[in-house]
């Protein structure tokens, strides 16, 4: 450990990214006699684990406390798989396993999950990236039989086992304890939406439910949605990029407001989200431990963004606001006024490419010298190249009130260029007052010699990472 200038530990193993090498694999087994204690090991993002992990597990025998094995992104191997699952007969207290970005598992997970006993501990399963097939979703399906107490299941982006989804969701009942389940970007379609849908009413302890980025199961919430509601603990869910259509929109508006626990909701990249007769956002008020609420590239218009105004006014712990690439935001974010007052926890503010004008960053700055806005952390102001250098230039002479900021982006959109006005100074003034500030984008920002000596003497002691690069 003090070799690879890790801290050594009886208890826990973290050989993360490391550059191991074969030799090191062999050397590592060598000292597992000497680990009885042994609970955790990590050896994600180490490639040259791939063909060697027989070496290791045939020494697992001596760490049979072991409860957490990562081994993302290590190019097993077929063989790999074979010698992990000879060695879940040794590691009966396994309770975390993470393969994830292990593309030669697709194919070969039954390799893996026959080898797994009945009432095996499992609590924890990633599979990301695998390459799993519509056969690896079978042998998934299979193991959930034996795996009761499993907790978090994550195989999201893994695309074609999407048409096993049907199978799955059938055994997701033996697994009622399920508090996470990641399906994103798995080439769902409608037909396996209403499988997932008949399964949650066996999953009343689900706390995070991702099925974005599926865009086939656009069209299908309207027939898929019976038990979504009973997901009382529900406390995440994300839905961006999944083509919701209008009647869509409809049934989530009566179902989404039901689920009275939820903290994050992502909805983000549905157009018919701002374009829907019957809208979600104004309904909203009925959530009141949300927290996160992303609703970039929704399509939002002024009576949908009124809505939301008048919905966040019932959001007291709302902590992250993503507005982003609604451009009807520019020019109306004092519709959102009083929500920006209320927003006392708001840390995110997200409003990328809203066409923002002059008059929107006077707002912003005016709610901090009310002393509003007190814990915002995090401001994306890039990509509104609609923003005049007055604009600017009011914006940065109220900047220095923001003390909490840790993250600010200006930059200009990608095909932009475009001169620092004389609102640099006021920018450079400001900066030192933000003793937080660790991150400043301000690309497309064409700057002279001598505003970059400038901007260089500000990070001279190289603790902020500052982008530009026009």
């Amino acid at each position: 450990m003090e070799k690879l200038g890790k801290k050594p530990s009886s208890k826990n193993l973290d050989l993360n990214n490391c550059a191991l090498s074969a030799a090191d694999i062999t050397e590592l087994a060598s000292l597992l006699p000497f680990l009885p204690e042994l609970e955790e090991l990590s050896l994600s993002w180490n490639g040259c684990v791939g063909g060697t992990l027989k070496a290791l597990t045939v020494h697992l025998h001596h760490v049979s406390l072991l409860k957490v094995l990562r081994l993302n992104n290590c190019r097993l191997t077929a063989e790999d798989v074979i010698s992990l699952g000879e060695a879940f007969e040794i590691v009966s207290q396994l309770e975390e396993l993470d393969l994830s970005w292990n593309s030669n598992i697709g194919g070969k997970l039954s390799l893996l999950t026959k080898k797994l006993q009945e009432g095996c501990k499992l609590k924890c399963l990633k599979m990301t990236d695998c390459n799993l097939t519509a056969k690896d979703g079978e042998s998934l399906a299979e193991l959930l039989n034996a795996i009761p107490n499993l907790e978090v299941l994550d195989i999201s982006i893994n695309k074609n086992i999407g048409c096993s989804m049907k199978i799955i969701a059938q055994d997701l009942r033996n697994v009622p304890g399920l508090k996470e389940l990641n399906l994103h970007m798995c080439g769902l379609k409608q037909d396996s939406l209403q499988g997932l849908d008949t399964a949650l009413q066996h999953l009343a302890e689900l706390r995070k439910l991702d099925i974005s980025c599926n865009r086939e199961i656009g069209g299908g919430f309207k027939a898929s949605t019976a038990h979504l509601a009973s997901l009382k603990n529900l406390e995440v869910l994300d839905l961006h990029q999944c083509c919701v259509t209008e009647e869509d929109m409809t049934v989530l508006s009566q179902v989404i407001p039901l689920l009275s626990n939820l903290q994050e909701l992502n909805l983000s990249s549905n157009k018919n989200v701002g374009l829907s007769s019957d809208p979600l956002l104004g309904r909203l008020r009925f959530l009141p431990k949300l927290r996160s609420l992303t609703i970039s590239n929704c399509g939002l218009g002024e009576e949908s963004l009124s809505s939301l105004a008048e919905a966040a006014l019932h959001l007291p712990e709302l902590e992250i606001l993503d507005l982003s690439w609604n451009k009807c935001v520019g020019g109306n974010l004092k519709l959102l006024l009083g929500a920006l007052k209320l927003a006392t926890e708001i840390q995110v503010l997200r409003l990328s490419s809203c066409n923002l004008v002059a008059e929107d960053l006077a707002l912003l700055t005016s709610l901090r010298q009310d002393s509003h806005l007190a814990r915002l952390q995090k401001l994306d102001l890039s990509y509104n190249n609609t923003i005049s250098d007055e604009g600017w230039a009011v914006f940065c002479q109220g900047l220095g009130a923001f003390k909490e900021l840790s993250e600010l982006d200006v930059s200009l959109s990608p095909s932009s260029c475009r001169d620092c006005g004389p609102w640099f100074g006021e920018l450079l003034a400001a900066l030192t007052q933000l003793p937080a500030l660790a991150e400043l984008a301000m690309q497309r920002w064409a700057l002279s010699e001598s505003q970059r000596k400038q901007m260089e003497g500000f990070n001279q002691d190289n603790k902020r990472n500052i982008r530009f690069d026009c």
